[in-house]
């Protein structure tokens, strides 16, 4: 496996620490008065989602993480499992709730994703960034509240639930910021 010297330390770099594999979200470099210049890092964890505070001298090394990104598509939900498909290799992986997390708000079948793979495992998968996505159902609006920002929950096709303005009906199709979960508009087809 490659090493990463502190000279080359920089954000968006995919290190390995004690076995798992890290995201190095911040690396900001100091140098003291006197001794090694001190390289500190912030990192992510790919597995747990945990961030850690480190500290290197200069000259320190890193192992580089074995993390690829793939393009998959998903496929279908088996119990509380997720069905992905690589689009080159069509090999496919099975991920529990857990390694998909919020994600499964916003996907559904035959949905492109971005999954990233560690030592071949699949460790998390993202939607795109907006989706679109239909409303299952939502209480009708109240004719004449027009004159203000009205907004009411709403149930999508997925099963999650976003707020949305007061005219959405049921059966409209909305698209959905995936990272933040917020209705951004209606869309017409």
């Amino acid at each position: 496996m490659a090493n990463y010297d502190t000279s080359e330390f920089r954000k968006g770099l995919k290190v390995q620490i004690d076995g798992d594999p890290y995201l190095m979200l911040e690396c900001n470099f100091v140098k003291p008065g006197k001794g090694n210049a001190l390289y500190k890092c912030k990192l992510r964890n790919l597995l747990r989602n945990t961030v850690i505070d480190r500290v290197y001298r200069g000259g320190d090394s890193l192992e580089a993480a074995d993390v690829t990104e793939i393009e998959a598509q998903f496929l279908y939900r088996q119990g509380e499992n997720f069905v992905f498909m690589d689009n080159e290799s069509f090999e496919q992986y099975e991920l529990t709730k857990d390694q998909v997390g919020d994600a499964w708000k916003y996907v559904k079948e035959g949905m492109a994703c971005s999954m990233t793979l560690f030592n071949g495992q699949p460790i998390n998968v993202s939607p795109p960034a907006h989706v679109v996505l239909k409303i299952d159902y939502c209480e009708p609006a109240v004719r004449g509240d027009t004159a203000t920002n009205l907004t009411k929950p709403v149930k999508l096709e997925t099963g999650a639930e976003v707020t949305c303005p007061a005219f959405i009906d049921i059966g409209d199709m909305i698209r959905v910021d995936t990272r933040t979960g917020e209705y951004i508009e209606r869309v017409r087809e």
